[in-house]
């Protein structure tokens, strides 16, 4: 079945770097875009960075660019977000998904970031 393992976060300074690794299967994964979300207590999820299927285009939020770089790998399912300069607003829970499977039933579990000193 379709499956989304996100991985990598935890908690950082402000002015800090996380790499987080999401970990796709069951899907043919190089044929599709991958987006990571962020869902913040109280907030709606929200848009972060997106990437196409190839990885030749890339899209984020303007409060995320600059400072994040979404990136795959097609060989290992894997998509990647750099984060540097992280600011407490950037706290929240994180998710990836491929762009055609959004919607109830496939997310996954996400994976924490709170970016305090």
């Amino acid at each position: 079945q379709v499956q989304f393992v996100e991985s990598g976060g935890g908690l950082v300074q402000p002015g800090g770097s996380l790499r987080l690794s999401c970990a796709a299967s069951g899907f043919s994964f190089s044929g599709y875009a991958m987006s990571w979300y962020r869902q913040a207590p109280g907030k709606e999820r929200e848009l972060v960075a997106g990437v196409s299927f190839a990885g030749g285009t890339t899209t984020y939020a303007d409060s995320v660019k600059g400072r994040f770089t979404i990136s795959r790998d097609n060989a290992k399912k894997t998509v990647y977000l750099q984060m540097n300069s992280l600011k407490p607003e950037d706290t929240a829970k994180y998710y990836c998904i491929a762009d055609y499977f959004i919607g109830p039933g496939y997310w996954g579990q996400g994976t924490q970031v709170t970016v305090s000193s």
